[in-house]
């Protein structure tokens, strides 16, 4: 049975080497200028650091660049490309074919993991994506345990799914919130991932608290809970999904290396040894739940229902 890869989103490039020891296979990293959503900044020394330390301990590193762009970053992307195949990354993410069509022209031999975060619903767009140059897909968020599984019965391409941390739920890319404090004679200082500087709207009816914060690419609301389904690992091990995400944004270094370290666990007894790991799966997530922070309960997202919110 084939072992999925444990793909994590590291918060600095202290943490890469605590991850590899914790059992990460690969890495996302990038910087917001390029890529959405990430769990940490990484310059282009940051992005060169990680490389040299994952490529040590034969492990991987995909870059983010999902971003959607506008015409005044389009010229900006063969550099940055150029810049990553000289790094020799294992793969850059994309979701708007500008990625696509510079990496043609800058680095034909670079791996592509198409990810828009929504839109990989089905078969049928991941394969004509692979057509297109993909090795990867990324699947919505929103899929339940089925579509996922018929998808990657039918995907002549990788499929990768999320298995635990934040989702995004809605992004404007207007500074919505820094509008509204310029509009009131006030300067809100966007400072994305610095925890304490967080806002969060909330939902008194359904007592949900949703993150906000924005960055280079405008603003985000993500959701109330987060996505963990460690303890529901056997169907897609089984279906053979590539690779399983763990998404760190607006968490801790410490959060992620004891999340990680769960997760290596539990796929490998999955894997190797599945009657332990019906033995102590319940024990896993339990573990999880104590580290969780306040205010963010534990759900299996849309895996096992058609909507959640």
């Amino acid at each position: 049975m084939k072992k999925p890869e444990l793909l994590v989103t590291p918060i600095s490039v202290d943490d890469i080497d605590t991850l590899i020891e914790a059992g990460a296979d690969a890495f996302v990293v990038g910087e917001q200028r390029y890529g959405l959503r990430l769990a940490g900044e990484f310059d282009r020394n940051d992005i060169e650091k990680t490389v040299k330390l994952a490529h040590s301990k034969n492990k991987k590193v995909y870059v983010a660049m999902n971003a959607l762009f506008h015409n005044d970053k389009v010229e900006e992307l063969n550099d940055y490309i150029s810049f990553l195949d000289s790094m020799n990354v294992d793969a850059i993410i994309f979701g708007d074919p500008a990625v696509l069509m510079a990496v043609r022209e800058t680095a034909p031999n670079m791996a592509l993991h198409w990810n828009t975060e929504m839109t990989a619903t089905n078969y049928f767009t991941c394969n004509y994506w692979g057509k297109k140059g993909a090795k990867r897909a990324v699947l919505a968020r929103e899929l339940n345990m089925d579509s996922i599984i018929d998808i990657k019965e039918n995907a002549n391409v990788e499929i990768e799914v999320q298995v635990h941390g934040m989702t995004c739920m809605f992004q404007s890319k207007r500074s919505l919130i820094g509008n509204y404090f310029e509009y009131q004679g006030q300067v809100m200082e966007i400072e994305n991932r610095k925890l304490e500087k967080d806002m969060i709207l909330f939902d008194k009816e359904r007592d949900n608290k949703y993150p906000i914060f924005e960055d280079e690419n405008g603003t985000h609301i993500m959701s109330p809970n987060d996505i963990c389904i460690i303890d529901e690992l056997e169907e897609l091990i089984d279906a053979g999904i590539d690779s399983l995400k763990i998404d760190a944004v607006l968490k801790s270094s410490t959060y992620l290396l004891e999340v990680t370290k769960h997760y290596r666990k539990a796929i490998d007894l999955c894997v190797e040894d599945r009657e332990q790991y019906e033995e102590i799966k319940e024990d896993l997530l339990a573990d999880l739940e104590e580290i969780q922070p306040v205010n963010r309960r534990l759900d299996t997202g849309f895996f096992f229902k058609e909507t959640v919110y």
